[in-house]
């Protein structure tokens, strides 16, 4: 399993690492023996430097290649192809059956090792703007998994079970959350402060996601205008908070985009503006094109067409959410991946 850098990577390791660990402790498959292979840059060690799921764990020094001078990609490339060497003798030194990867810089190496060994390939794209290391190896991966492609032999997302416990038909809204990520989210924290009295006027309650950072700035801007809000940063709470809620005005990572999905909750989603080949958008359109969410861009931002989805019947797109994703995703890949022993 290799592949990493951020959370959105790195959840779909996580995710089906659990469900091949979960149906080896069920008995079904025993001998599976799981290695990771990241990067010491981003958070791949954080994950899973101490996870005693994985039978070894590598991290090279690596880095990503886009972003950088002339110089500074060539030094990329040259410690890709280091690690590409190195990933190969750990093929060969396992005995490896299949590489999983889901993309990132970190998975740049042992991606081409399987290609140099013929080892299959698997490739998991978590957004619907493909990343340039996932649309490089696209025609030459075994099998191409990705929720927003027509032709992918598993369309389910890997989405832990709770958010799919805590669905539920919205019809109109009680509660709002905004979801700005543990890193908070200056446009939505702006919009949402923005709004604030007009919600606290309709009697909705507000949960505000406002990011570490800015959690205290927040909860003293909702004291000024005597409003109570649940403000808060990183949760592990999150799925609760999102069961709470009726409409979330959220950016459009990959696995928030599904959680929201999988909870049957609607939303206006923000794109982060910066993200790579502008995948927050496009993830965002795959379901405003189904008319199951919303999306405006940071500098297309209108209060007040934002207060009038208040006044819409919900139903409909929170029933139409609930039937666009089935809940096994994660146990359909481990399943796929363990038919190569």
């Amino acid at each position: 399993m290799t592949g990493g850098g951020t959370g959105g990577h790195l959840a779909i390791v996580r995710a089906v690492k659990e469900a091949i660990v979960s149906s080896r402790e069920q008995g079904v498959g025993s001998n599976e023996r799981l290695i990771y292979v990241g990067s010491t840059k981003g958070q791949d060690r954080a994950w899973f430097g101490e996870d005693e799921d994985f039978d070894q764990k590598y991290f090279f020094e690596t880095r990503g290649v886009v972003n950088q001078g002339f110089i500074g990609k060539i030094k990329s490339l040259l410690m890709m192809a280091k690690a590409a060497l190195q990933s190969v003798k750990i093929i060969r030194r396992h005995k490896a059956k299949v590489v999983f990867s889901v993309g990132g810089f970190s998975a740049a190496p042992m991606a081409f090792a399987a290609k140099l060994t013929g080892t299959p390939l698997v490739i998991h794209e978590q957004n619907a703007a493909l990343g340039s290391l996932n649309r490089l190896l696209k025609p030459y991966a075994d099998v191409f998994i990705s929720s927003y492609l027509e032709e992918s032999p598993i369309k389910a997302y890997p989405v832990k079970a709770v958010f799919f416990e805590n669905a539920r038909i919205r019809e109109k809204v009680e509660t709002i959350i905004f979801l700005g990520g543990s890193q908070g989210a200056r446009a939505i924290n702006d919009l949402a402060l923005s709004i604030a009295k007009e919600l606290d006027a309709r009697g909705i309650r507000i949960i505000h996601q406002a990011g570490k950072n800015n959690i205290e700035s927040v909860q003293q801007a909702y004291e000024a205008m005597g409003i109570e809000a649940e403000v808060f940063g990183f949760t592990t709470k999150l799925a609760d908070y999102m069961k709470e809620a009726d409409l979330a005005i959220a950016r459009a990572g990959a696995s928030t985009l599904w959680e929201l999905a999988a909870t049957a909750l609607p939303a206006l989603f923000i794109p982060y503006p910066y993200a790579a080949s502008d995948h927050q958008y496009y993830n965002a359109q795959f379901l405003v094109e189904k008319e199951l969410a919303w999306v405006m861009r940071e500098n297309e931002i209108d209060k007040e067409k934002v207060l009038a989805l208040h006044d819409e019947d919900l139903s409909e797109k929170s029933r139409g959410l609930m039937e666009s994703i089935a809940r096994d995703g994660s146990r359909q890949i481990a399943n796929l991946l363990k038919t190569y022993l």
